[in-house]
């Protein structure tokens, strides 16, 4: 994992965020996007193993280095969507790539279907679409969300002693990751305080969603894709039991050994996905 990264800072119009700079200056440029509660060192195994690209690993808003939504703001797939493409527009990228993972991934098949010319090629981990609802529980989901964010005044985050409990909290969180992807997702994500260490992310971020797309909503982005699209399932992962998805996207599919975090949990899952992303980016 040794490599020659960058640490940046893009004080974007809105909101400042942090990244990793990885690969040649003259590299084809993309965008690295990580999935939700995780941050740019998501990608500190596969991005060294990938090939000619120009790669910036975002912290998205609320994770990592970056900064948190003002008071009153939300972390919606819009508000995701609307970031990248300003830190594109401060990297002189008129036209990019997008490598997302789970939420990352999401948030790029939204660009890329709402803004088809912008994309060159679309790269994504075991994510596609967001958590769907229908039509009829609309008002019940709001009206749950918005009680939940009433609430979240009151709330704490939790505090660990030392940061190995904070790293085995996390092997075994909602996402279970091996110990050494938990350890490089802490030493970005955590913070001293007074009594130990937390998490930096905001926690506005465990809040449901006040609203969600239907399926036919959902589907209607990744049919809108018209770059080059490739997607690596993890077989132990969250989209290799949605059969009828799978086989309905239009995109490349490639099914590999291990969990959700594949590229992140050991040598071997990152070999694997780097593997296929870079015969994939090296198409003409």
């Amino acid at each position: 994992m040794t490599c020659c990264v960058e640490e940046v800072r893009l004080a974007l119009p809105h909101i400042e965020l942090a990244a990793h700079l990885f690969g040649p200056q003259d590299g084809q440029p993309v965008i690295a996007l990580h999935g939700w509660l995780d941050n740019a060192n998501s990608f500190a195994r596969l991005a060294p193993k990938l090939n000619g690209l120009r790669i910036l690993a975002l912290d998205m808003a609320g994770h990592g280095h970056s900064d948190h939504r003002p008071p009153g703001a939300g972390y919606g797939l819009p508000d995701y969507a609307h970031d990248v493409l300003q830190v594109a527009q401060q990297m002189g990228w008129e036209r990019f790539s997008l490598l997302g993972h789970s939420l990352g991934a999401i948030v790029s098949v939204i660009i890329a279907g709402a803004l088809p010319k912008r994309i060159h090629r679309l790269a994504l981990i075991d994510g596609l679409i967001p958590p769907l609802g229908e039509p009829e529980g609309a008002a019940q989901r709001m009206g749950a969300a918005l009680q939940a964010q009433l609430a979240m005044a009151s709330k704490r985050k939790p505090v660990y002693v030392g940061m190995e409990r904070a790293v085995e909290a996390r092997m075994q969180g909602a996402v279970a990751v091996s110990r050494e992807a938990a350890e490089l997702l802490a030493q970005r994500g955590l913070m001293p305080v007074p009594g130990g260490y937390t998490w930096r992310s905001d926690s506005r971020l465990t809040l449901a969603s006040p609203t969600r797309m239907t399926r036919a909503q959902a589907l209607s982005f990744i049919n809108a894709v018209r770059c080059p699209a490739q997607l690596v399932v993890a077989e132990e992962g969250m989209l290799a039991q949605n059969r009828e998805l799978l086989d309905s996207v239009p995109f490349q599919v490639a099914v590999l050994p291990g969990g959700h975090h594949l590229h992140l949990n050991d040598e071997a899952g990152a070999n694997a996905v780097a593997d296929c992303f870079n015969r994939f980016f090296a198409v003409p």
